[in-house]
């Protein structure tokens, strides 16, 4: 795929003319963005970072022209390319972190009477009332905004015998005019909102099979962390079922970001250790730490500056107020619980919403579900655990937890997909 990145040739791109007779005009892709906006002085450092997510998103796509056009507004052409392949390429577009909305729009050139002809047959399938809403980006443009909806809504309602109604109308159609040309369109597909992924550093999320560690990811990566996935699994004496999970949910949040890099660590002999240890009903918190303090270890090696869980206050015996104060203490890491205030509802919701739910509820056997003790300890005590850790080496049997990781790469895009995080 080829990306025109040299701004020279960006703007003679853009500002090449539109053809009187290209009829519907040609398909582009405008996105809109929200918090990036109010960054001030920084903002072209946030622009930039979200320019490289968009080229990694529409890798394996074709020549893609992409175009800043002012505060908010992004322009992506696909010349020579069909109405299907751009069509695509908003599809994944919707999936950019820092992106509010994304649109299919009809790139036309500044005569009103080419805007209105393609705004009569882009509305040609409609029923119901309508609106016509105008945007003049250039104030050098001869009509107002008030005057270009005026007369494209005259001329829709002559074509099509549509009502008008301004509030609240069954179809809303837009036109905005900008520099260079002006943008007709209808509807749009709402996007992720948030930061670019990147821009707020690396972090490794604990990653089980589970419903709310995928969603504890996504949120993350909306705030702006790149993350790396890892996953521990109860092999040898666990089948290979939650490391397929794992994969199956990264896959699927790969689309947020690119790039993902899952680690496995087969967990169960680890267990089993604590087990003999003597821990009955720490076992949970005490292997949870030991998690901990493995992810600290590999996050080290991977500049990663934070852990991610999916805990969430009470919603188990082992995320009680003192057993997440227990478990801080494990590492030096801070430990991000983006869900930590959220109920289970409200996690499935969201799970629903970015294509994970599905997969976390397939069945597999969680290395958390061995050897785990009839009572789990609700208050655990800092000093009892540490004592524990002190019998079995935790530190040391930590590090080599690490140096047993598989990594693995799973990725939306397939082959398209950079081979380095």
């Amino acid at each position: 795929m080829a990306v025109t990145s040299d701004p020279a040739a960006v703007e003679a791109a853009a500002a090449a003319p539109v053809a009187a007779d290209s009829g519907l005009g040609e398909l582009c892709v405008l996105m809109k963005l929200g918090e990036i906006v109010l960054k001030g002085s920084n903002r072209k450092l946030f622009e930039r970072r979200l320019h490289n997510n968009i080229r990694s998103s529409a890798r394996g796509l074709g020549e893609i022209r992409l175009t800043q056009r002012g505060a908010g507004v992004i322009i992506l052409r696909m010349p020579g390319a069909s109405d299907l392949e751009v069509a695509e390429l908003a599809e994944r577009m919707r999936n950019v972190m820092g992106v509010v909305w994304v649109h299919l729009v009809r790139r036309v050139a500044k005569d009103i009477d080419l805007v209105a002809d393609v705004a009569v047959r882009s509305m040609a399938e409609r029923t119901g009332t309508f609106a016509v809403r105008a945007r003049r980006r250039d104030k050098r443009f001869p009509l107002t905004s008030s005057q270009i909806a005026a007369q494209v809504g005259a001329e829709i309602k002559r074509a099509h015998g549509m009502a008008v109604r301004l509030k609240n109308p069954d179809n809303t159609l837009f036109v905005e005019v900008d520099k260079d040309e002006v943008f007709v369109f209808t509807d749009g597909i709402p996007g992720q909102g948030g930061l670019p992924v990147g821009m707020s550093g690396r972090a490794l999320v604990l990653m089980s099979g589970g419903i709310d560690s995928p969603v504890a990811a996504h949120r993350m990566m909306r705030r702006g962390l790149k993350v790396d996935f890892l996953h521990f699994s109860g092999m040898p004496f666990t089948g290979p079922e939650s490391i397929y999970k794992a994969y199956s949910l990264v896959r699927q949040l790969d689309r947020f970001q690119v790039g993902s890099r899952l680690f496995v660590v087969p967990f169960g002999k680890a267990q089993q250790q604590l087990k003999s240890s003597g821990v009955e009903r720490l076992q949970i918190i005490a292997q949870r730490r030991l998690m901990l303090k493995t992810a600290e270890a590999l996050a080290d090696d991977l500049g990663s500056e934070a852990l991610v869980t999916g805990d969430a206050l009470g919603q188990v015996s082992s995320q009680t107020m003192a057993n997440i104060t227990a478990l801080d203490d494990a590492v030096d890491l801070p430990i991000l619980r983006p869900l930590i205030g959220m109920d289970k509802t409200e996690i499935m919701d969201q799970a629903r919403r970015i294509g994970t739910l599905s997969i976390s509820e397939l069945p597999d056997e969680d290395c958390c579900t061995l050897l785990t003790p009839r009572q789990a300890e609700t208050a655990a005590k800092v000093a009892d655990l540490r004592r524990i850790e002190t019998r079995l080496d935790a530190e040391a049997l930590a590090e080599h937890l690490v140096t047993t990781a598989q990594l693995h790469r799973p990725s939306f895009l397939g082959d398209a997909a950079p081979a380095h995080a």
